[in-house]
């Protein structure tokens, strides 16, 4: 029997949430910097192709990455990096979207921290999972609950600094995170008043239903 939420084969322009946790659920983002070095190479792999272009001085590299981009065959519409498990909430345009992105990430970031931490082997557990996003209610809980993962974690790491959090409340801004699809359901990004359920904001710190129960086996188990 195959493992539960490892999808063999993806849809095109197929709504997806993705998944992966450390192997024996072993942290894999130690520092900041391990969290930074992440997220660099999800810009790498997903910023338009024009804008890597002008990213690049003597030294850096960036243009190794181009022939690699999936800007166009891609949308990562949230996601969240956690003490040993990552989530993303993508759209892939092309059916084999993600699994290229996957395995770019995924060699990317395990050569840098075996590097880093001296160590060798995988670093997360078995394929990493993913489940179809079927229904516009799924595509909006799923959001917040990546996010209220990043809000609730405990931890030395502050992990909304290293999620789409702050992106969908206008506090930052970049090309390779496409947060207007599911802000475009609410009045507004921030709450305007205490209570603001017309605001993505209200929507994902003050909504009352536990968005856990209403995704069911688009989660893992064990988050926050």
């Amino acid at each position: 029997m195959p493992a539960k939420n490892i999808v063999k084969t993806y849809l095109e322009n197929g709504y997806y949430h993705l998944y992966n946790r450390g192997v024996e659920k072993r942290k894999i983002f130690l520092d900041d910097q391990d969290c930074k070095v992440f997220l660099h190479y999800l810009k790498m792999y997903l910023s338009p192709p024009a804008e890597l272009k002008e990213l690049e001085q003597p030294g850096t590299r960036i243009n190794r990455f181009i022939p690699l981009n999936l800007s166009g065959e891609l949308d990562l519409l949230s996601f969240a990096l956690m003490p040993n498990h990552v989530h993303l909430q993508v759209k892939q345009r092309t059916k084999d979207a993600i699994t290229k992105l996957m395995r770019r990430l995924s060699t990317s970031y395990v050569m840098y921290f075996n590097k880093k931490y001296q160590r060798v082997g995988a670093l997360c557990q078995n394929n990493y999972k993913g489940v179809i996003i079927e229904n516009e209610a799924f595509l909006l809980h799923l959001s917040r609950y990546i996010h209220l993962n990043a809000l609730k974690t405990q931890s030395s790491i502050n992990f909304v600094d290293f999620s789409s959090y702050p992106y969908y409340l206008g506090l930052k801004h970049a090309s390779w995170i496409k947060p207007e699809e599911i802000l475009g359901y609410f009045k507004n990004s921030q709450r305007q008043d205490l209570k603001d359920f017309l605001s993505y904001q209200g929507f994902v710190e003050d909504y009352l239903e536990d968005t856990r129960e209403i995704l069911e086996s688009l989660t893992l188990e064990d988050d926050f």
